[in-house]
């Protein structure tokens, strides 16, 4: 239902038509858009940011070691461990006798460099440590601790890979990356650097000489090793020890340690001997800059490189903070997720007993007649089957259709029927609210049954809707409505929706005595409760919603009979399903909105503030908002991480959510072959429903009235057989 469309005035004839121009948005409207678009590539951006930054990297004991030397010049491949093929100059520098340089792969890290700095500068001795752009954007102020204490930074490339299996271009944006993020954390740039998995120069092959040599046309000094302590397999801090001591007494060498990759407590321990172990045998400690001969190898930035490199590493701080918090939230949801499906799993199998207990062997103590009342706006495809199942009902009934307005003739349509005990009201169009209170004040019974025109019930269904009301505290009762045109694909997946989600969730708050909504297509009502709840509201967008709060606020108890039965008509495009769920979506927070003061007051009414109104919020709100966070960190996990894990994760919330369908559908006495759309229901029906929620709350967050919104009728609901209801 809608209110009628405002008609734009008639030009005269003889005057020119305007010309046709596209609409521009306005405000408001590409608030709902770009905020969404900006979210999304922000979300991107550090997903992207952080994949690439954080992602782990093997140590350099799983590299390249130990090949004999092939197509490698002799003068390099029996020279030194510096290699200076700058300017067109194969040239080696060896370490002096009596010379040591303590080098240090795969830092900064924040725990273990410091350590090892604490080692250096007490005995004051320098080092030398190749940074990998990683860890240095992730440990800026570990870096400027390096560089303030004097010692010498070399390149370890960015994400540590074999340089030997990359692209040109991926050799360089791994280079860029790192002088990068040492602009931005140091303030300087070096021209010093190892390549990861590499080890003495007796050990380079033609593809490592190739990529030393493009190494060299860029500017780059590589440093090689001529002792490897093997620190990373942890064989003890003795065993590190004796491992660095030259070969040859009086001999120099460059040594190979680490201070990050692992836990290198025995690195530590090892220095602390080692160092005044190799001063009392004479041997004096300097850097690569000094057996080549220059000052220094690092340089200072310009002042645009600089604000370049903070700027880098400004957003991959940001990154890390925000993948942080995402997973933090990831943690959240998937637990409330889990904590959801034990729950609807547990309840409905508890609501089912209750309610076999409850109905077996019964008799039906409500057998006065009931007035139904069916709100028609432009219905003439739908009004037909309506009036039939409801003519068809075996429980005595009044019927009320209320024509809002239809321009369609759906009221002629409906009066040439002649089906008996059918009354046509027609009155000006004023939305479904209106027509609903006026059937309810033209009803001849106090029970009054509601259903749209677009639905169809099944003969027992009014009979089971109000034997509720034998109780005389039940002011309303919601009935099962299921999806009457599900022969296509969208309609499958909704009629999924329906049985897993919402059936599910009405028993769940069945039983806490907090049902938040009996559907518009199939409730019934006591009159006096709707009296006491003010009538049906224009307020919000779901009256239904609506009124089912204010029952609860004016003290009467509501029920949910999952085996009252009705057919309705499904959207049959996305663009209907949208709007459709849009408004759906956006009335339900508007109703909770103007609800929300149940939260302080006593009786039923605060029962359902306290736990009602919460469990919305938290279930059909906040946990709908964040899973998408699950879809996001699959991808996430496919590109950065381990795919296959993250395969399995994916399929194990699959496999959740399959166990929660196939008992809906169990305890709906629905069979299970529509379950085979599910998997693809969660890629694709799902990602539509999260961008319907986030819209509708840029709606309510800027503060837009979202106008009614009617779909279009197909007229294609078909009344099933009736399921056997043997799990309710």
């Amino acid at each position: 239902m809608r209110r009628r469309p405002h008609r734009s005035p008639v030009r005269s004839p003889r005057s020119p038509g305007p010309r046709r121009t596209r609409a521009s948005l306005s405000p408001r409207h590409r608030f709902r858009i770009v905020v969404p678009l900006l979210l999304l590539a922000f979300v991107a951006s550090v997903l992207l940011i952080e994949g690439y930054t954080t992602r782990g990297f093997a140590g350099d004991q799983e590299g390249r070691g130990g090949r004999p030397s092939t197509g490698v010049p002799r003068v390099i491949a029996g020279g030194g461990p510096v290699v200076d093929t700058t300017d067109d100059h194969l040239r080696t520098y060896r370490t002096p006798a009596k010379t040591v340089v303590l080098t240090f792969d795969d830092g900064p890290d924040p725990t273990w460099t410091p350590r090892i700095l604490a080692v250096l500068d007490h005995h004051g001795t320098p080092g030398t440590f190749f940074v990998t752009g990683q860890q240095t954007v992730r440990h800026p102020g570990v870096l400027r601790r390096v560089i303030g204490s004097g010692h010498e930074i070399g390149v370890h490339t960015f994400s540590h890979p074999d340089l030997t299996t990359q692209s040109a271009s991926a050799v360089d944006r791994e280079l860029a990356l790192t002088q990068l993020a040492l602009a931005g954390a140091g303030g300087i740039n070096t021209s010093l650097m190892r390549m990861p998995y590499s080890s003495t120069t007796s050990a380079l092959d033609t593809r490592a000489w190739a990529v030393t040599r493009r190494l060299g046309e860029r500017g780059y000094v590589l440093a090689f090793i001529d002792q490897d302590t093997h620190d990373w397999r942890r064989p003890g801090a003795r065993a590190i020890a004796d491992a660095a001591m030259p070969d040859e007494p009086a001999g120099g060498a460059v040594i190979l340690l680490h201070d990050a990759g692992g836990d290198r407590s025995q690195t530590v321990e090892a220095l602390e001997s080692l160092i005044p172990r190799l001063k009392a045998q004479g041997y004096r400690f300097t850097t690569l800059a000094d057996l080549v001969g220059t000052d220094s190898f690092t340089s200072p930035v310009s002042t645009a490189e600089l604000w370049q490199g903070r700027i880098f590493v400004a957003a991959v701080t940001v990154s890390g903070t925000a993948v942080s918090a995402v997973s933090m939230l990831l943690l959240v949801v998937g637990s409330l997720v889990l904590a959801r499906c034990v729950l609807l799993l547990c309840l409905a199998r508890h609501h089912a007993r209750r309610y076999r207990r409850r109905h077996t062997g019964a008799h039906r103590p409500v057998t006065r007649p009931v007035s139904v009342v069916v709100p028609a706006y432009d219905e003439e495809l739908c009004i037909p089957k309506t009036l039939r199942s409801l003519a068809a009902s075996d429980h005595p009934v009044e019927i009320i259709v209320v024509d809002d307005g239809s321009r369609d003739g759906t009221a002629d349509l409906a009066e040439s029927l002649a089906l008996e005990n059918v009354t046509v009201i027609r009155q000006p169009n004023g939305g479904k609210p209106s027509a609903l209170n006026n059937g309810v004040l033209r009803a001849s019974h106090d029970l009054v049954v509601m259903l749209d025109a677009d639905t169809v019930f099944a003969p027992s269904t009014v009979g089971r809707l109000v034997q509720p009301f034998a109780d005389p505290r039940v002011g309303a009762v919601a009935g099962n409505a299921k999806v009457g045109n599900r022969r296509h694909l969208l309609g499958r997946w909704q009629h999924i929706e329906y049985v897993m989600g919402f059936n599910l969730d009405r028993r769940m708050y069945d039983l806490l005595h907090c049902l938040p909504t009996i559907p518009g297509a199939v409730g019934a009502f006591r009159v006096e409760a709707l009296r006491d709840a003010g009538m049906m509201s224009a307020d919000t967008l779901a009256e239904d919603t609506d009124i089912t709060m204010a029952l609860h606020r004016a003290g009467w108890e509501i029920r949910y009979v999952p085996d009252a039965l009705a057919w309705t008509e499904a959207p049959v495009s996305l663009r209907q399903l949208w709007r459709q769920r849009y408004r759906w979506s956006y009335g339900t927070m508007q109703a909770a909105w103007k609800h929300r003061h149940a939260l302080v007051e006593r009786g039923p009414a605060g029962r359902f503030g306290r736990i009602g109104l919460p469990l919305l919020a938290v279930f059909q709100i906040f946990t709908p908002l964040l899973a998408p966070l699950i879809d996001l960190l699959a991808l996430y996990g496919l590109v950065f991480g381990n795919p296959l894990t993250t395969v399995l994760a994916w399929t194990g919330v699959l496999a959740v959510q399959a166990v929660c369908a196939a008992y809906a559908f169990h305890l709906d006495g629905e069979p299970l072959r529509p379950l085979w759309a599910l998997p693809l229901q969660q890629v694709v029906y799902r990602q539509v429903m999260y961008l319907v929620l986030v819209q509708a709350c840029l709606t309510a967050i800027n503060g837009y009235r979202l106008p009614w919104q009617r779909l279009k009728r197909s007229g294609d609901v078909m009344l099933p057989p009736q399921p056997s209801t043997r799990g309710t």
